[in-house]
């Protein structure tokens, strides 16, 4: 099954909510403050929500609590940021790995060939879940080359579940946004984060 990711910034809480009738699996943040303002004002109704914006390690005991899966953990320097909170907070955190699979110097991400060391230290750490990995390809790819892109992380995380972890569950596979979801979906996404095809196009000069 392929669960829909709203990917829902820069909207108020009233729009999320009202997205929440949709048959909308999870809710996507980017951003810590719009995280932190939506969950707690309830506007997810219910519904999980994750987040997949850039974290810094300084706003990570915001997302304990609120992200049921931080989708973008990209770095040893964050992973074990992470880990050391949870401990704090007596949780066990569920992430994704975020691969830079384009190899883009301005996308954040672990390359494909860093990815390993990075996965066995993350299924190591004993308040950290490791739940699988995610990639935005570039976005100048053209159809067939976003979809070899994904049909790489297919691979990737294919090969992750082979070194069978104890403590790593990789089951999820997000990746695919609104103008190429169908073809994520065909090569194996398990999440897939849509925004514009939901809320429409985003002016961010003001909330909608």
């Amino acid at each position: 099954a392929v669960q829909l990711g709203a990917a829902c910034k820069p909207r108020t809480a009233q729009t999320i909510a009202a997205s929440a009738a949709l048959p909308i699996d999870v809710f996507g943040e980017n951003h810590v403050q719009e995280l932190c303002a939506n969950y707690d004002a309830g506007a997810y109704c219910g519904k999980p929500s994750h987040f997949i914006g850039h974290l810094q390690t300084n706003k990570i005991k915001k997302v304990l609590g609120r992200a049921s899966l931080i989708q973008s953990v990209d770095s040893e320097h964050l992973l074990l940021a992470i880990e050391k909170e949870a401990a704090k907070a007596g949780i066990v955190q569920d992430i994704l790995l975020e691969v830079n699979i384009g190899g883009e110097e301005s996308k954040s991400g672990v390359s494909a060939e860093s990815l390993w060391p990075l996965l066995d230290m993350a299924a190591a750490q004993p308040h950290i879940r490791l739940r699988g990995l995610m990639a935005i390809p570039p976005a100048a790819a053209t159809p067939d080359e976003t979809r070899a892109f994904f049909a790489q992380m297919r691979e990737l995380l294919a090969k992750a579940a082979d070194r069978h972890y104890e403590n790593a569950k990789m089951d999820i596979l997000s990746m695919g946004m609104s103008g190429d979801y169908p073809d994520a979906i065909r090569e194996g996404a398990t999440i897939v984060r849509i925004g514009t095809a939901i809320y429409g196009a985003r002016d961010y000069s003001k909330k909608a």
